[in-house]
């Protein structure tokens, strides 16, 4: 590298080039050098976390009167500029790194040290004035909190509302329209439109749920913790102050940790929220899927909609055009599940008073919100809210369905009704001409008693 590239720093390890333009120092280099692993940063919802809690961190050591005002301005000034993506270029060690994401948190302190100083005209040190109180030990954890707390609130459930509220006003749409049900992926008793979509509204309404009962823990901050859980070198009342200083920055009311031991060498919270997310891509890909089944033909498959044509679906059959929104979804869903079981394995990674694979539960935290947010509202918004019915299809197939039978078995018996659906089905006929040939049941009671409409409304048809 040409000399005037670059720039020598000094930390107790020696000397270290670093590229002049960097804001960040020897540890952040270190870190870059050790760990070319994968070119994936921390995400920009984790290094929007830091920034806060770094500003949190210097207005509760000045409350406590161990940092003064300058320094505490310049820093909260600094941090929160860190906080806005404004110098995200200067955060660029690897989320495969030290398991407690010491060269993250050092990467932090150095950024936001060097603008500090620059902004106050004062030498602010990066560990003495920008970590004073902190280990990364809790800033990690804290940050894995806050970040997912904030990704949730503002991204996941107002995309996991839009889409139950579409679903439940495209299922308005569709009342009264009657189709065939099924079971095993076979006929079964007909149901209703707006019947098979009000499981998807609720399948999302327990997804928010979930994610909502979980959230609890994952307001609780391990800040005030330091490096093992005893709080060393960090005034007994710096967590709590740090928690309403973060609350004042974000909107959600953080608290710290009742068990700071906890805090630092367990992740169960994030093991927890994971849980809930996984269950939520569940519950998308099984949406996604009766959609593709549903949209199947047009000819050959089920047809019984049409979803939107969004792209041509075929570089060699022209005209084809297919279901590529639910696909995206179910490879989110597949990829949310996958990090689960990493965030699972990375949970049991807490070694005696540290849990070291904090990064890449972060990682895949924030990416599996991020991911089930976008996905839920395309889902919305480019395949449930325009679909629309093949009502031809529909009633053709409930016309031939010998399941409808079931709806005799209180009168004729189950033997007979499974007579009647056999021949319906060997003479791909109505199930209605049937049983009016097989039985002595007059016309008017077969169509009371074979009314799809009706049907949907379970319980037992009287005459």
């Amino acid at each position: 590298m040409p000399e005037d590239k670059f720039r020598i720093v000094k930390d107790s390890m020696g000397d270290l080039q670093v590229p002049a333009d960097a804001l960040y120092a020897a540890q952040t280099q270190r870190a870059v050098t050790n760990f070319p692993i994968s070119g994936l940063p921390m995400p920009r919802g984790f290094i929007r976390a830091m920034g806060l809690i770094k500003a949190a961190c210097a207005t509760a050591n000045h409350e406590l009167g161990l940092l003064e005002k300058t320094m505490m301005q310049a820093i909260g000034e600094a941090a929160r500029a860190v906080a806005e993506g404004e110098y995200d270029q200067h955060f660029p060690v690897d989320v495969f790194q030290t398991g407690s994401g010491t060269s993250t948190n050092m990467n932090a302190n150095e950024v936001i040290a060097t603008l500090a100083s620059r902004g106050s005209g004062k030498q602010i040190h990066p560990n003495d004035h920008v970590n004073m109180s902190q280990s990364s030990n809790d800033v990690i954890p804290t940050a894995i909190h806050v970040s997912a707390c904030l990704a949730i609130h503002e991204k996941l459930l107002p995309s996991l509302q839009h889409l139950a509220g579409t679903i439940e006003q495209k299922a308005k749409t569709l009342s009264g329209q009657v189709k065939t049900g099924r079971t095993h992926l076979m006929d079964a008793m007909p149901v209703g439109m707006d019947q098979e979509l009000s499981a998807w509204a609720a399948q999302i309404g327990y997804g928010i749920e979930r994610i909502e009962a979980s959230l609890p823990r994952l307001r609780q901050l391990a800040q005030g913790g330091t490096a093992v859980g005893t709080g060393i070198n960090a005034d007994s009342a710096f967590g709590g102050k740090v928690a309403v200083a973060l609350s004042d920055l974000s909107g959600i009311q953080f608290e710290p940790k009742p068990n700071l031991f906890e805090g630092l060498s367990a992740q169960d919270a994030a093991v927890e929220m994971s849980g809930q997310l996984k269950t939520l891509a569940v519950s998308l890909m099984k949406i996604a899927n009766d959609l593709r089944w549903m949209n199947s033909g047009p000819l050959a498959g089920l047809g019984e909609i049409a979803l939107p044509a969004l792209q041509p679906g075929s570089s060699i059959m022209p005209g084809k055009v297919n279901p590529v929104i639910p696909e995206a979804v179910t490879m989110v869903c597949t990829q949310v599940i996958g990090n689960d079981a990493t965030i699972t394995v990375a949970g049991q990674a807490g070694n005696f008073q540290l849990n070291v694979m904090l990064p890449v539960i972060a990682y895949n935290l924030l990416q599996s919100i991020e991911l089930l947010a976008n996905a839920s509202r395309i889902l919305a918004d480019k395949a449930l809210a325009d679909f629309t019915v093949n009502s031809k299809n529909i009633l053709q197939a409930i016309d031939k369905n010998p399941i409808l039978v079931t709806a005799l078995n209180a009168v004729i018996g189950y033997e007979q009704g499974a007579a009647i659906a056999k021949r319906a089905y060997a003479e791909n006929r109505p199930v209605f001409d049937v049983a009016r040939e097989m039985t002595d049941l007059s016309e008017e009671d077969l169509q009371r008693l074979l009314n799809p409409a009706q049907l949907t409304k379970g319980g037992i048809q009287h005459s």
